[in-house]
């Protein structure tokens, strides 16, 4: 029995292909509300680990807030409802997540300080190229996969390290694991620091041949 060749309207996808997912300008998404409340945890987290010190607890929210960093992204995906928000809401939720945990454990003397300075230096080299970025009128290069691996391994350690504060009978299993996972984060981190700087560097570089050629037409 012979087969006809799919038929493929103008504009469609190839057969075989998934279409392109485009960001749309919707606010009230699935997604963004899973955002939302991650982004509520934070003071949550903050309140139990500095406030009541309920150690436990603030684990839990963390662990949550944690482990379902990839939930919004990939529901996005799955129901096609990525949003320009939520492309800004995730990243946003990671950096105040990991900010908050750094800021609050180095009070309380969970994490040693110079943990803490490493991973901020990082993001503070990286604001000062997004704001290069910015001053030649480009965007903020897409996220890569190593650092988006460096916060998924840093949200696991750091809940690992809490923990192992809280539970000082598992504190000999569980605390090298953490330690472990956060020097692994932090290569990461600074592996992707890297890697956006030569992002940056190739960008400004194509922009100062670009004007150089229009110099020279202009002459």
């Amino acid at each position: 029995m012979s087969q006809q060749p799919a038929q493929v309207t103008p504009g469609s996808p190839a057969p075989g292909r998934t279409p392109p997912i485009t960001a749309s300008d919707r606010i009230w998404t699935i997604p963004n509300v899973i955002s939302f409340i991650r982004l509520l945890g934070v003071p949550l987290f903050l309140y139990l680990l500095l406030g009541p010190q309920h150690d436990v607890a603030a684990v839990i929210v963390l662990t949550l807030g944690g482990t379902t960093d990839w939930v919004d992204g990939y529901v996005a995906r799955r129901m096609n409802s990525v949003s320009r928000l939520g492309e800004l809401l995730d990243p946003f939720a990671d950096r105040l997540y990991i900010l908050a945990t750094l800021i609050g454990f180095t009070v309380r003397e969970v994490v040693p300080w110079w943990l803490t300075a490493a991973l901020l230096l990082r993001e503070a080299v990286l604001a000062v190229a997004l704001l290069v970025l910015r001053r030649h009128g480009y965007g903020p290069p897409p996220v890569h996969y190593v650092g988006k691996t460096g916060t998924f391994v840093l949200l696991g350690a750091l809940p690992l390290l809490l923990l192992a504060e809280a539970v000082p009978s598992i504190h000999a299993v569980v605390a090298p694991i953490g330690w472990g996972l956060a020097w692994w984060a932090l290569g990461l981190y600074w592996a992707a620091a890297v890697l956006y700087l030569a992002q940056t560097r190739a960008l400004l570089r194509a922009d100062r041949a670009e004007q150089a050629r229009s110099g020279a037409v202009a002459g």
